[in-house]
């Protein structure tokens, strides 16, 4: 069974860091990429960021370059996000997406910066 699941989350004043985990498990086959997207109220869900597991290669989104970095653990589908410097407009849910041939998602966990 495919299981996505991040944490991490919370409340954090604007200027405050925040590091969110995405734990992915069951692929029968390999993870091409392991992506973190957001979604606000009333917004469209956006990519923050991606990585690629086996390049290490990174994208970022305009808004975040800068101040979020992804990264992985070696040997295992794991994904990070270190926030550094947030804003009130990062408030959102963020949300894990591990790609195959398939899109599997995570629940999210809910990110909100507000003084």
């Amino acid at each position: 069974e495919v299981k996505v699941v991040e944490s991490g989350g919370g409340l954090v004043h604007p200027g405050g860091s925040l590091r969110l985990s995405c734990e992915a498990s069951g692929f029968s086959n390999s993870v091409l990429s392991m992506n973190w997207f957001r979604q606000a109220p009333g917004k469209e869900r956006e990519l923050v960021a991606r990585i690629f597991p086996v390049s290490g290669t990174t994208n970022y989104a305009d808004s975040v370059k800068g101040r979020f970095t992804i990264s992985r653990s070696n040997g295992r589908n794991t994904a990070y996000l270190e926030m550094n410097n947030l804003k009130p407009k990062d408030t959102a849910m963020y949300l894990c997406c591990a790609k195959t041939t398939n899109n599997y998602w995570g629940q999210g966990t809910q990110v909100t910066v507000s003084s």
